[in-house]
């Protein structure tokens, strides 16, 4: 892949802010992106300080046990980017780096026995503010499952990122988007699908993937993507950088929701962020 331009590289305009009991609680909206003209960049660049600053806000006056909320929307389309099956080292950390180029974070879907040996990663998917899900621990179906197998799979993952991370809530995306009304009782969590899937496994062919998703994705879309394939990161990459030259913004899927007045619920699935 080209090297990116430190001079075109995206800009976090932190476009919605929430501040709750005095802690400030965003999802970070990604500005465009642009490797053409300079004079663009620099347009770009302003549009991008004129959303993070507003003109004004008004100001409301909340009593002290109230939570403070101050919200900045935009209307700039917003999707998801997720990835399965990691973590790998020899993939995840180089997908890690572009997405830290370009200020882009993204959800990742863990499987428990690739944990062990790839600490590392997983506390740097955390520490830039990826969020972090549970894809079992064996890449199992989920449904008809017994509750003790249940828990193997999905608790026992859940477990291992705790001990690494110390706090979380770990969603759920069960492997191949198959559950049933008993996995739906014991997820403890919102189930996560998604709703654009360019198949990434399939050949590995990094011009149909990127297609797949650049042609197909709408404003509130979840990707599915895997980070085990070279091909993957490849694509990913391409995505990123052309969905952020059209003007779109990268959110965790937490935030998708969030900023569509979604309120997530343990046990319920979520393919997009549209209501």
């Amino acid at each position: 892949m080209p090297a990116i331009d430190k001079n075109f590289t995206a800009t976090n305009a932190r476009c919605r802010h929430i501040l709750t009991n005095g802690n400030e609680r965003w999802a970070g909206v990604e500005c465009v992106r642009d490797s053409g003209a300079p004079w663009v960049s620099w347009v770009l660049l302003v549009v991008c300080f004129m959303l993070a600053v507003p003109a004004s806000v008004p100001e409301t006056v909340s009593p002290a046990s109230a939570p403070a909320q101050v919200e900045v929307e935009t209307d700039m389309p917003v999707v998801a980017l997720t990835f399965d099956d990691g973590p790998r080292a020899s993939t995840t950390g180089r997908l890690l780096d572009e997405l830290a180029l370009r200020e882009v974070p993204a959800t990742f879907f863990l499987l428990g026995h690739r944990i062990p040996g790839n600490e590392d990663l997983v506390r740097r998917m955390a520490a830039e503010g990826h969020q972090i899900g549970v894809h079992t621990y064996d890449h199992v179906e989920v449904t008809g499952l017994s509750r003790e197998d249940f828990d193997l799979q999905v608790g026992k993952t859940r477990s291992l990122l705790l001990d690494i991370l110390g706090e979380g809530e770990f969603w759920l995306r069960p492997p191949y988007g198959i559950t049933d009304a008993a996995a739906r009782q014991w997820a403890d969590s919102p189930i996560v699908l998604w709703s654009v899937d360019p198949e990434d496994w399939k050949d590995q062919d990094v011009g149909r993937i990127v297609a797949g998703v650049v042609e197909h994705v709408q404003d509130g879309d979840i990707i599915l993507m895997h980070d085990l394939y070279g091909s993957s990161v490849d694509a990913a990459v391409q995505i990123v950088d052309a969905l952020l030259g059209k003007g779109y913004c990268f959110v965790t899927v937490e935030d998708l929701l969030a900023r569509n007045g979604i309120e997530a619920q343990d046990g319920v699935i979520y393919r997009s962020g549209r209501k």
